[in-house]
């Protein structure tokens, strides 16, 4: 869906035109907001992948990319940000990536996405800005939206 035709509205008495925009700005205000959170859901999975693979017993396995996982919902327009098992076809099973976050009688707390997330906010902060102030020049969001979400081979955002 592209973005939403403004709608005019004229008045037949004084030959008025009203041009009312808000499906228009409420849209690009949705999908810049969750364009946002995709390159937040990049850059810290990015930097949990680099935390992960320094732990030992990891080695050189492909698991650490598979169970880093991300979803930008768009009804909800939030994002997750967690452990899950896409070798299944399930997302949030995996016991030891949950063990090692919160910490367990067998596992020490590691909270590497907690941290990641309490390391970056600046950035964070830096990503959304950059993108929610776009919403004054109409020029630059659909260079900004990317009508297609992009999907790696794991079918991760």
């Amino acid at each position: 869906m592209g973005l939403p035709k403004s709608v005019t509205k004229i008045d037949r008495k004084g030959g008025i035109s009203y041009t009312s925009s808000v499906d228009r700005v409420q849209y690009s205000i949705q999908e810049l907001t969750r364009a946002a959170l995709r390159d937040v859901a990049k850059v810290i999975r990015k930097k949990m992948i680099i935390k992960l693979r320094k732990l030992s017993g990891v080695g050189k396995t492909k698991r650490v990319y598979r169970i880093t996982q991300t979803w930008v919902r768009k009804r909800e327009a939030d994002l997750q940000i967690g452990f899950g098992n896409t070798k299944k076809g399930l997302s949030g099973d995996t016991w030891y990536g949950i063990q090692q976050e919160l910490g367990t009688r067998n596992q020490p707390k590691r909270g590497i996405l907690r941290d990641t997330v309490f390391e970056n906010i600046r950035e964070i902060r830096d990503i959304q800005a950059q993108y929610l102030s776009a919403i004054n020049n109409e020029s630059k969001i659909p260079q900004l939206i990317d009508e297609e979400e992009q999907f790696n081979k794991d079918g991760e955002v």
